[in-house]
């Protein structure tokens, strides 16, 4: 029996007084992709920043229950968060390159680690780039603007920057959202690819994406997680009735 990466336990969340989430419990096994789904504000983003402890910098976020990476309680008042937060990788809805040249991008957590050996970097980017299955379109445009890439590369060089840094998770808020057909496909390609090494949990919107790409899924409405499963279970069989009504696009 595999020991989750991710164990998430009576987890409420309020912003100010409003609640966000109500008493989440699931977890993520390691090397898989765990998809997050559910109607826009139903608190599936909300949960996955506070895997890395992005709602921090909210101001006004109350947070209650516990969330373990690996046993280490994220939430524990003696825990570094700098450290927990590298553990994790984040790709977001709208790919943010810097506006640097492609290889600076790629190692810019590196050098924010304080690396500066270039043997270090450009074995870094390399390695980053193909794993992004990027690397053979833009090897020998290293050093021109990352923001003279398409959409989909730009998408792609933030998910190798995400793992120059080697996070065990990859946390990805609808990566594809701003994609069309083919660079999606690249993407969902990649993301099967990657989980041999990472855990990955991804939030999407786009419930074909979540049946092609995850392994469980996590259906979200109002706040609340409704069901938690097998991918192929939640899509084929899902026990409840809103989560069949929501798939079968009765609503949404």
């Amino acid at each position: 029996m595999q020991h989750p990466i991710i164990e998430v336990k009576n987890v409420d969340l309020f912003y100010g007084e409003k609640q966000a989430l109500f008493d989440i419990t699931m977890s993520c096994k390691p090397n898989s992709v765990t998809a997050l789904i559910g109607p826009s504000g139903c608190g599936k983003s909300t949960l996955l920043r506070c895997f890395n402890r992005m709602n921090d910098l909210i101001d006004g976020v109350k947070f209650g229950g516990t969330i373990r990476i690996h046993e280490t309680d994220i939430n524990a008042p003696d825990v570094d968060v700098t450290a927990i937060r590298k553990r994790f990788g984040m790709v977001f809805q709208k790919s943010n390159p810097f506006p640097k040249s492609v290889f600076e991008n790629v190692v810019y957590g590196l050098r924010i680690q304080g690396i500066n050996s270039r043997a270090v970097l450009d074995e870094a980017a390399e390695r980053s780039l193909k794993s992004a299955a990027l690397w053979d379109e833009v090897k020998d445009r290293l050093e021109d603007s990352a923001l003279g890439l398409s959409g989909g590369q730009m998408q792609r060089l933030c998910i190798a920057r995400a793992i120059a840094v080697e996070p065990e998770i990859l946390l990805m808020d609808e990566p594809c959202s701003a994609l069309d057909p083919i660079a999606t496909a690249k993407i969902e390609e990649l993301i099967f690819d990657l989980k041999s090494r990472y855990t990955i949990v991804i939030v999407t919107h786009n419930m074909q994406q979540a049946a092609r790409v995850s392994d469980e899924t996590g259906f979200f409405m109002l706040g609340k997680l409704i069901e938690f499963g097998k991918t192929e279970t939640i899509f084929t069989k899902p026990s409840q009735k809103t989560t069949e009504d929501y798939i079968t696009g009765r609503f949404g």
